[in-house]
């Protein structure tokens, strides 16, 4: 419950708890999207644990891009837990209510995980530029240590953003309305709450935002610029049209997530983007993280060879019995 206390002379009604308003609709709404997400959130989870398991036991899978894969299906499993279940148990019980830690504990979780996807993406894509446009030197330039390097920079680089972000998020104050209109405790609604001056933090947020997702975002569309230019001197038609048909499902993910990040923490506010602040959201919350181990790994060959090799083994002892 909201704590009065005195502040700068006068009576003010400090907040140690928030209100996610989440969605509109009446119980049968709230119960269709309550199994709406939970298939979501299952299918999600165990998309990404898979690739993770298979990644990890299958020695064929010990190359540079299944590493960098591996470290995405991670991500996005823990992406979606700092969100779903919160929001799942909101939609079971009707308990909108989160206190302030746990508030602030959520968006530097998701702040971390969704700014280190930023990096993580581009290093994927430069993975995929080197072993398409420089095949003979890829094994010299992408070895252990690089990726290493390169997965260990996004994670670092996450946190070190977020963490500046929130450690001036967690001195505002807040007073008044507690209601966040929103279905998560993301940036915006959380900062328009503060009854501090929020100049400062705005402008970091915006400078930070543009720093985290404008330069992966051009790295990423530079290499698949390249990855184009060098399938079309492919001489083979089923090799183009197999590379295109990757490479476009890969840049639709990419363009959707930062193209959504862009929309939601770097434009200008209009009313009309404030409206759909909820719709973009959805889009990298839920649906990056649903579709990304299919579009990256589960329609890969050599996963689902090693998919078909765990269920062969599984199949065995199931037989003898």
């Amino acid at each position: 419950m909201p704590l009065r206390q005195k502040q700068n002379g006068a009576n003010q009604t400090m907040i140690t708890e928030f209100i996610l308003l989440g969605f509109a609709g009446g119980r049968d709404v709230q119960l269709l999207l309550l199994l709406l997400f939970l298939v979501i959130y299952i299918v999600t989870i165990s998309g990404n644990l898979l690739i993770i398991l298979l990644v990890v036991f299958d020695q064929h899978l010990h190359t540079p891009m299944y590493y960098f894969l591996g470290n995405l299906s991670c991500l996005e499993t823990i992406y979606s837990s700092a969100i779903l279940p919160r929001m799942l148990y909101s939609l079971l019980t009707g308990d909108r209510s989160i206190s302030f830690v746990s508030c602030v504990t959520q968006f530097y979780t998701f702040g971390i995980l969704v700014t280190t996807e930023c990096f993580l993406l581009a290093a994927m894509s430069f993975d995929r530029y080197l072993a398409i446009c420089k095949p003979l030197h890829y094994a010299t330039y992408m070895n252990d240590r690089l990726c290493f390097q390169l997965a260990a920079a996004s994670w670092v680089g996450g946190c070190l953003a977020i963490t500046i972000t929130t450690s001036l998020i967690s001195q505002l104050v807040f007073c008044g309305m507690n209601e966040i209109d929103h279905f998560f405790c993301d940036f915006g609604p959380l900062i328009n709450l503060s009854c501090s001056d929020t100049r400062i933090i705005d402008i970091l947020v915006f400078l930070l935002s543009s720093l985290c997702a404008l330069p992966p975002f051009l790295l990423t569309l530079v290499s698949y610029v390249f990855i184009i230019t060098s399938v079309l001197q492919i001489s083979s038609t089923s090799g183009r049209q197999k590379v295109f048909s990757t490479c476009s499902s890969h840049l639709t993910v990419v363009t959707v997530f930062y193209g959504t990040l862009v929309i939601v923490y770097i434009l200008p506010k209009t009313s009309t983007l404030r409206d759909l602040n909820k719709v973009f959201s959805l889009l990298y919350t839920i649906l990056t993280p649903l579709v990304n181990p299919l579009i990256y790994s589960l329609r890969n060959k050599d996963v689902n060879e090693a998919v078909k090799k765990v269920t062969r083994k599984l199949a065995v002892p199931t037989r003898n019995l």
